[in-house]
């Protein structure tokens, strides 16, 4: 997954945080230590899910 616009939360610390990038239909998370590391891809439709969980804790 070269050349996505990764981006990072505003409440993340420098080093440790995960990223995302949209590409297509998708979403891909990765582990901002290691950039170059592979990514896990999704459909949209499950991290907007994860993330609707997350924020009910």
């Amino acid at each position: 997954m070269m050349g996505l616009a990764w981006r990072k939360s505003s409440f993340s610390e420098d080093v440790n945080c995960v990223q995302v990038a949209f590409p297509a239909e998708a979403a891909a998370l990765r582990d901002s230590k290691d950039p170059g590391g592979r990514p896990l891809a999704l459909p949209r439709s499950a991290l907007t899910h994860l993330v609707r969980v997350l924020r009910a804790r």
